[in-house]
């Protein structure tokens, strides 16, 4: 059974969640007496959180027979250590960004995890998953551009700096992850050589290119919004946005080539209430059949690339599809290990000040 969730900026007092939780998400008559167990799930809300209750989170509750009560909150990192710090956390798995996972463990904030109990996560790549968590869904950053306005269409980061042969305006994130990487491979860094990041070449080529940049953008909506209205040729955009903007607009296009590919993952707070059916919840939510789910809602991958294999996505789907095979392979995975260095925590800093 699902309780559905509401988008809070900030954690309410535990007394008050409950009463929201009873009253205010679903019927009186539902209650987790209905159910064997429960869980509290935490995702970022919208539209992909609707997708993914539809994909995983209903089926996972339905099979393993317990609540999965859920709350939204964009970003989860100040809940996480908050909640953390008292040791008596209200919350059971968090689907966040990877970095805030290795975050997370290293400070002793979440339960690292035993993979003998978790077979399909530990039937995933190594590189999808870290001590403290696995893989759960990927998007990927990628070349979105105008095909009306631009004589050719840029394929790789190279083809985007190249401001002579592909002439148009332009716009990159205001933020150096992915940014960075993408400088470095447009002056021909090789995908499997590109980290550690050298940040001082990167540096350098994006001061060539700065000149050139329209707009930096902030947020998704942003630079699909930018995109849409013609306000730029060529924009550094997340799939899922560029694929909503070229179902309205068939002059807009993107490519995987070149694209850097990212995920979020689940991990479980440590001394989490409800721990051992927390576990089982991750072990089902990453299972390929609920995975391959998830493609039928929304314009993400699966986590688990075994969810290619079930049957359930058909080809034509795998190829608009950020992590299929093939897509993943004309990709860069981004190391979120790197960037949760202190190399990468300083090219942040330094991020702030190329950008005054």
């Amino acid at each position: 059974m699902i309780k559905k969730p509401m988008l809070r900026p900030v954690l309410r007092p535990l007394a008050a969640l409950l009463v929201v939780s009873v009253v205010g998400l679903v019927p009186a008559a539902m209650t987790s007496a209905l159910a064997a167990g429960k869980i509290t799930f935490v995702s970022q809300g919208g539209t992909y959180q609707e997708a993914q209750t539809k994909a995983i989170l209903d089926p996972a509750a339905k099979l393993l027979d317990i609540t999965v009560n859920q709350d939204s909150i964009p970003d989860a990192w100040p809940q996480i250590k908050a909640q953390g710090a008292t040791g008596k956390p209200i919350w059971d798995v968090v689907d966040t960004p990877t970095a805030n996972c290795l975050r997370g463990g290293k400070e002793g904030l979440l339960e690292k995890l035993d993979f003998s109990k978790l077979p399909n996560a530990a039937a995933m790549p190594e590189k999808y998953r870290t001590p403290y968590s696995v893989a759960y869904e990927f998007y990927s950053t990628v070349i979105g551009y105008n095909k009306k306005t631009l004589k050719k269409v840029p394929q790789s980061w190279a083809d985007f700096w190249n401001v002579k042969a592909f002439p148009g305006t332009r716009a990159l994130r205001n933020d150096p992850q992915t940014v960075l990487e993408a400088a470095l491979l447009a002056d021909g860094v090789p995908r499997d050589k590109l980290y550690p990041l050298d940040v001082d070449r990167a540096f350098r080529k994006l001061q060539q290119i700065k000149p050139d940049v329209t707009v930096w953008w902030t947020s998704g909506g942003q630079s699909a919004q930018l995109l849409h209205d013609g306000e730029v040729d060529m924009t550094m955009i997340w799939n899922g946005r560029a694929s909503a903007v070229r179902k309205d607009n068939p002059d807009i296009d993107f490519t995987y080539k070149d694209g850097i590919l990212q995920n979020t993952q689940l991990c479980v707070l440590k001394n989490a209430p409800n721990l051992p059916d927390a576990i089982k919840f991750v072990n089902a939510a990453v299972s390929p059949d609920l995975q391959a789910n998830l493609p039928l809602y929304i314009d993400y991958g699966p986590g688990n690339p075994a969810a290619f294999k079930t049957g359930k996505i058909t080809a034509k789907r795998a190829s608009e599809l950020p992590s299929s095979p093939e897509n993943a392979a004309v990709q860069t995975l981004m190391s979120e290990e790197w960037w949760a260095s202190d190399a990468g925590i300083q090219a942040k800093a330094r991020w702030l000040k190329f950008m005054q």
